[in-house]
């Protein structure tokens, strides 16, 4: 019997004791989910008529344009936080106070305000400087949501990406050093990309992330995909009643295909990254050289000497 840092192995009773929780855990939640599902039947929301709603064009058009919109704040956003990321882990890592302190308050700082709240602050700062900041149609609520993902999931790539800077082994850095690289090449070249290779799943989770925030700019009301799915079911009728569990069901199945390739991205990355090739080529091997030859060529090096000239014995 192995015991475990934190915890003794449990004996012969402990484990059955387990099984028989697990047992009982696992059916009271399917009894909640069956339970959930028939009362739901009984309203009607399974019934055939809710699901025929997504044979109008104009449903499916309204729920495509959300996707479009929840993928394109989810790609600029993506960027501007990778970019802020790097820009703030170096200004972290930085030997001079004043950087180091500025950027440690900025990721501290917006790392503490729950997102829901930036966003909501920067929409109401668009909305009163709008016409200053020459916003027209939904940029406001576009550019609010854009900028709040940003600096959150930006300062939080940042520790991502200084952790990962940290694992790279100090020697590589005084190695480059030695061959007289300047501090902006030694973090540029060395550092930094293979921080980013360490880090790289860790990444990716952080903007599977970055795309499921997307929907609270629901709360802004901007037309993203959550916000048109309640829009649909808020004007639609079907048996007197609103179809919101279909369209959630048809949304979530959305949002998590969508995670999940991200998720697939990252895995073959990661398979692709560890495959490449990298580091200094190996010399071909040359043909062994017996010993008696060996000898012949010192012979042979010491009469010519250097230069071409006969040494004398």
């Amino acid at each position: 019997m192995s015991a475990s840092v934190l915890y003794d192995a449990p004996g012969p009773k402990a484990r059955i004791r387990n099984r028989v929780y697990s047992v009982i855990g696992t059916l009271a939640v399917l009894g909640l989910i069956a339970f959930i599902v028939v009362r739901l039947n009984e309203k009607g929301q399974f019934a055939p008529e809710m699901w025929d709603i997504f044979n109008y064009a104009g449903i499916r058009n309204d729920i495509v344009d959300g996707l479009l919109t929840t993928l394109q704040v989810f790609v600029v956003a993506a960027v501007l936080s990778l970019v802020l990321g790097v820009v703030l882990a170096v200004g972290r890592l930085s030997e001079h106070k004043a950087v180091r302190w500025l950027a440690t308050g900025f990721i501290e700082l917006f790392r503490a305000i729950p997102l829901l709240i930036t966003i909501y602050a920067l929409w109401v700062l668009f909305l009163t400087y709008k016409n200053d900041l020459g916003f027209t149609g939904d940029g406001t609520e576009f550019w609010a949501l854009v900028v709040g993902l940003t600096v959150y999931n930006g300062s939080v790539q940042a520790e991502v990406l200084r952790a990962g800077i940290n694992s790279v082994p100090k020697g590589q850095r005084e190695a480059a050093y030695a061959l007289g690289m300047r501090k902006t090449q030694v973090m540029m070249t060395v550092l930094i990309p293979q921080g980013v290779r360490a880090m790289l799943p860790t990444i990716i989770s952080q903007l599977v992330v970055t795309l499921k925030d997307t929907s609270l700019g629901y709360v802004i009301t901007y037309a993203e995909l959550l916000y048109q799915i309640q829009q649909i079911a808020g004007n639609t009728v079907v048996n007197d009643d609103n179809p919101y569990v279909p369209l959630i069901i048809v949304g979530g199945a959305i949002y998590v295909a969508l995670c999940m390739a991200l998720s697939a991205l990252a895995t073959w990355i990661e398979r692709r990254g560890r495959r490449a090739k990298s580091g200094i080529a190996v010399a071909p091997a040359e043909q062994p050289v017996a010993a008696g030859d060996a000898l012949d060529v010192v012979d042979h090096s010491e009469i010519a000497g250097p230069a071409g000239t006969a040494t004398k014995n």
